[in-house]
């Protein structure tokens, strides 16, 4: 028993130094860290490494994502017009409320919804998927229902648009700062 035990935590210790000397395992500095976690949030917002809806976690709705994705970027920023109901990066969908588009003052209320499905991170066409769905209440009797509509091909073409622009700005603003870091490297080393 004494020897099982032995074994077991040798193999314990061993896969800690192991994954240690792999790199899984990564020492942190207070200087690289800072320990405020505001300071902590805005570094990382600064850096591209993520953005987050709410003020924490006493309050409901907090939305934590990646913000590297231009495709992802445009598309919060072409529907902040309307509030999200879910924004889930890593489920690659982004849900509206219903919201109305008009002043209705007859008797039929007819409010809409959106539905944005991101297929694939690269920013071509068939990247994303937008959907509209309407709601039409007369009284108290409601009906929903999945409609084609010029908003969908507007917005898809808003959101390629945009993201198009926020990738070749990332591209310029990398190439400006961590290409000379790399150019100065290379000419140190001869």
């Amino acid at each position: 028993m004494k020897t099982n035990l032995t074994k077991i935590f040798a193999l314990i210790i061993f896969t800690i130094f192991s994954l240690n000397s792999c790199g899984i395992y990564k020492r942190s500095d207070v200087e690289d860290n800072p320990i405020n976690v505001d300071e902590r949030v805005k570094r990382n917002i600064q850096e591209g490494r993520g953005f987050r809806f709410g003020k924490g976690a006493t309050r409901g709705g907090d939305f934590d994502f990646a913000s590297s994705n231009p495709l992802w970027r445009s598309a919060v920023d072409v529907l902040d017009f309307v509030p999200l109901t879910n924004a889930s990066y890593s489920g690659g969908i982004i849900i509206t409320e219903w919201f109305s588009t008009e002043n209705n003052t007859d008797s039929t209320n007819r409010e809409l919804k959106l539905t944005v499905r991101f297929m694939s991170n690269e920013i071509r066409a068939d990247a994303l998927q937008v959907l509209v769905f309407e709601k039409s209440c007369v009284q108290s009797n409601c009906k929903t229902k999945k409609i084609k509509s010029k908003l969908e091909g507007e917005l898809k073409l808003a959101i390629l648009k945009k993201a198009a622009l926020l990738e070749r700005d990332d591209f310029k603003k990398y190439k400006e700062t961590e290409g000379k870091k790399r150019g100065k490297s290379l000419l140190k080393k001869k």
